[in-house]
């Protein structure tokens, strides 16, 4: 069996910059342990994997350990996939998904993605989460993820976050934010308990931020940047009870998987 396989930045304007997915384009769906071993083999944050339907594409995303509800890059990147590399015809592509239907419209050289808002709550401080962290946060929230908010964009860039310590956190990450020097905000997002001790840019992260940010700030529209080693630039829109994300990606490769029947 031979499957096509690309490898995309996305929220990356060039390569070697924002956050890399795998997206496997698919006929028919594989067993999950095949889809599991194929992103472990990828070892990347997110392998996604999609086949069509009659209303658009069943989308589905893997880290090298589970398969997980949402992931935003790898949802970018398998849009850019069929826009730019399979030919896709139209502006908007419509994705079924774990976490419901999900949209992405192309607009020039920008990719707007229509995804769930998940507002965070404030909550309780768990002390996995400061001693993992290393340094107290202002303000802890959660949604799917920990929100640990603090004062500046240097405190966050300076973690140095315990893995281990995170990994006891019954949530499935830690996002780690600040009002940032040239945005409206900053953040840093970890989630060691999928393999993924620091992911370069996390979509999904952003419809918790969102949230957050817009009604602290007071502001519909935030201008939005993930300070991981790679980093990536996300431009944020509140609309009720969704959010838009505004990124560009890049392909940086075309391959092929070898399969034994």
């Amino acid at each position: 069996m031979k499957l096509k396989q690309f490898q995309v930045d996305a929220f990356a304007s060039r390569r070697f910059e924002g956050n890399p997915a795998a997206v496997c384009p698919l006929d028919q769906w594989l067993s999950d342990d095949l889809l599991l071993a194929i992103a472990e083999e990828n070892n990347l944050s997110e392998t996604a994997f999609f086949v069509p339907t009659e209303s658009g594409f069943h989308l589905r995303w893997f880290t090298p350990v589970a398969e997980v509800d949402f992931c935003g890059h790898a949802t970018l990147g398998s849009a850019h996939v069929l826009f730019d590399e399979l030919g896709y015809q139209g502006q908007l592509v419509t994705f079924e998904t774990r976490s419901g239907k999900m949209s992405v419209e192309r607009n020039g050289e920008l990719y707007v993605m229509n995804f769930p808002a998940q507002p965070p709550r404030p909550c309780s401080r768990p002390k996995a989460l400061v001693e993992g962290l290393g340094a107290e946060p202002n303000e802890v929230l959660a949604a799917d993820d920990y929100l640990a908010v603090y004062e500046s964009e240097a405190v966050v860039q300076s973690l140095s976050p315990d893995f281990a310590s995170l990994c006891d956190l019954d949530l499935r990450g830690v996002i780690a934010t600040a009002p940032g020097d040239s945005h409206e905000f900053v953040s840093r997002f970890f989630g060691p308990k999928f393999g993924i001790d620091e992911d370069p840019v996390t979509g999904s992260a952003h419809c918790e931020l969102t949230p957050y940010w817009s009604k602290r700030l007071g502001k519909r529209v935030l201008r939005a940047r993930q300070i991981s080693r790679r980093g990536g630039d996300l431009l944020c829109e509140m609309a009720n009870d969704r959010v838009f994300l505004k990124g560009r990606a890049v392909t940086f490769m075309v391959g092929e998987i070898r399969i034994d029947a």
